[in-house]
């Protein structure tokens, strides 16, 4: 459950900014949606960068991105294996 809506919320981050993006109104900090992604929602982040194209361009962020990916899945490797 919190999977899903964790990542449901990301990916409605992501396209509000993305509007926010075109429009010139106030956008969300990328910290912020690292954050999301960092909390579960990086499937939401990966989807919402394909999808509205947003974000595609700037390596800065999709780095820290591939980052936060590869943490997650380490530690879930590390949790499955002490199990």
């Amino acid at each position: 459950g919190w999977l899903a809506l964790v990542n449901l919320i990301t990916l409605a981050a992501f396209r509000h900014d993305k509007q926010r993006a075109i429009s010139g109104g106030p956008r969300i900090r990328e910290r912020d949606l690292l954050i999301l992604a960092a909390i579960g929602g990086t499937i939401g982040a990966w989807l919402g960068m394909r999808i509205f194209r947003h974000k595609t361009r700037k390596d800065g962020f999709s780095m820290a991105l591939f980052l936060i990916a590869a943490a997650q899945c380490a530690l879930i490797i590390i949790f499955d294996a002490s199990a």
